[in-house]
């Protein structure tokens, strides 16, 4: 079965009008497709400060006919998202899920350090990743997604703050052939590459959109649309991602 996914990353909610207005857009966008998606990705920094009014605003702004998988960036606190826009009881626990989408397993992985801008994996969320992807039904395909890509994007402001100590991660997925690929956002660019031999797709950012150092001094482009990520699951477990920018 071909799965069709939606990404989206890195929305800020601050309360501005700005950044409602632009993650309305998005949503918008999608809730008008005429084939809806079978799942929405939020890759993380979702609120900017972490705020429970920011979280609160994001559930209402998020709510959609399809369903909707998050998990936290460096911006997000882990005790408000869970209270306010999971509906559970506030832990600093890593937020870790679990979704099957038509048969595909999405992954959505907590990278975040508290207060840091760089990510890491801790042991014992590898060790649910580990798990989770030991547990699956055979040929069961599988995408992880979490917030810092474990890569350099060739950018001095998210190479400060990639993921780190990625060894782990990488035994892990040749460990598991059922991983088709990697998802992240932090970097505000739309980038693909490669990580222990799986694509990795770095979805854009709705809040603004990084400039690369070849295309002037600016780094933050604020005038750039809101962008998302579509990806294709097709029956031969290829992944295809489209990138789109929503005027």
């Amino acid at each position: 079965m071909t799965v069709l996914l939606a990404q989206i990353s890195d929305l800020h909610l601050d309360g501005s009008p700005r950044s409602t207005e632009r993650a309305e857009r998005v949503m918008n966008h999608l809730r008008q497709l005429p084939r809806p998606v079978d799942a929405l990705l939020v890759t993380g920094d979702i609120a900017d400060h972490g705020a429970e009014s920011e979280y609160e605003e994001a559930a209402r702004l998020l709510s959609a006919p399809f369903p909707v998988l998050t998990c936290p960036g460096n911006h997000d606190v882990r005790a408000a998202y869970r209270k306010a826009l999971l509906g559970e009881t506030p832990s600093d626990l890593p937020v870790n899920r679990l979704h099957l989408v038509d048969g595909t397993a999405v992954l959505m992985c907590d990278a975040t350090i508290p207060g840091r801008d760089e990510g890491l994996l801790e042991q014992r969320t590898l060790d649910w990743i580990d798990t989770t992807l030991a547990g699956l039904p055979p040929a069961t395909p599988a995408l992880l997604a979490f917030h810092q890509p474990p890569v350099a994007l060739h950018h001095p402001l998210p190479d400060a703050g990639m993921l780190q100590e990625t060894d782990g991660l990488a035994a892990l997925l040749d460990a598991h052939p059922r991983v088709v690929a990697v998802l992240t956002g932090h970097a505000h660019t739309a980038a693909a590459s490669t990580f222990a031999g799986r694509p990795l797709i770095v979805g854009p950012a709705v809040t603004w959109t990084l400039r690369m150092p070849w295309e002037g001094d600016r780094p933050a482009d604020r005038e750039q649309p809101p962008a998302l990520a579509f990806h294709v699951l097709d029956e031969d477990g290829r992944l295809t991602t489209h990138f789109r920018t929503v005027l």
